[in-house]
């Protein structure tokens, strides 16, 4: 009888802390949800100036910015960050635009964070947007590691080229050997997520004639128009300074 009795006790114990376990997990679970739903948005008077500065801006959806004349003849798939808005990106991406006649698509992801759909650029680029057929697919933070894994999967005759802002390739990407892709890495010097040292040791996982640019004084959320950013260093240049160098050398490269 004892030891009948000791092993429903055991029983107990085992039931009420499996059901603990799954509180938690629960709980857990809840709080990722809650916490993935709650990005950083876009600062509304820089998103007010940018959709007034010359371009097409659709927020309907994913975020769509084209030049007003049309005719766009390549284009951008950008993924955000994680935890962050599409719309917080119109603000670096309108000159751009307007600048080079590309169209940028800014897909919104599965909880806002990249990696839970890093093939997503497919789909837009199935849709032939705006008629264009040279796509170059790029993201900021953990939206360019995870356009570098698209990409890396990719002949040129599907995508053209990886753009990363505030980001860097994965080893598993394996573009290292590329020859065939055009590629574009801007970061910050004041960047205290995707830091200048981690950028710089994974130079190497780019292809060689990759072009490559730190931004003198820039942070990781001058990347978009979103605010501060926890764990983020503190830039030595304002946000108009850093759009302008962004345009810069996004022109340059796309041009």
């Amino acid at each position: 009888m004892g030891s009948a009795r000791r092993g429903r006790r055991l029983r107990g114990r085992l039931k009420a802390a499996g059901a603990a376990l799954a509180l938690v997990l629960v709980v857990a679970v809840g709080g990722f949800v809650v916490w993935a739903s709650t990005p950083y948005e876009a600062e509304p008077e820089a998103l007010r100036e940018a959709t007034a500065s010359g371009v097409e801006v659709s927020v309907d959806g994913d975020v769509v910015i084209a030049p007003v004349e049309g005719g766009a003849e390549a284009g951008v798939v950008f993924y955000p960050g994680a935890r962050v808005a599409p719309e917080a990106y119109v603000a670096s991406w309108a000159p751009i635009v307007a600048e080079t006649s590309v169209l940028v698509v800014i897909p919104r992801m599965p909880l806002n964070l990249a990696v839970f759909d890093p093939d997503l650029a497919a789909s837009v680029i199935a849709e032939g947007i705006g008629g264009v057929d040279e796509w170059y697919v790029g993201g900021h933070s953990l939206g360019g590691a995870m356009a570098a894994s698209y990409v890396g999967g990719r002949t040129p005759d599907t995508v053209r080229g990886l753009v990363l802002w505030g980001s860097y390739a994965t080893e598993g990407a394996r573009l290292s050997g590329r020859d065939d892709l055009e590629v574009v890495s801007v970061s910050g010097s004041r960047d205290g997520l995707s830091t200048p040292t981690a950028v710089r040791e994974r130079r190497d996982l780019l292809p060689g004639d990759a072009l490559v640019h730190e931004i003198e004084g820039m942070n990781h959320a001058q990347f978009g128009a979103y605010g501060d950013q926890s764990g983020d260093g503190v830039p030595e240049i304002d946000d108009e300074e850093a759009r302008r160098a962004l345009v810069e050398v996004m022109s340059a490269f796309l041009s």
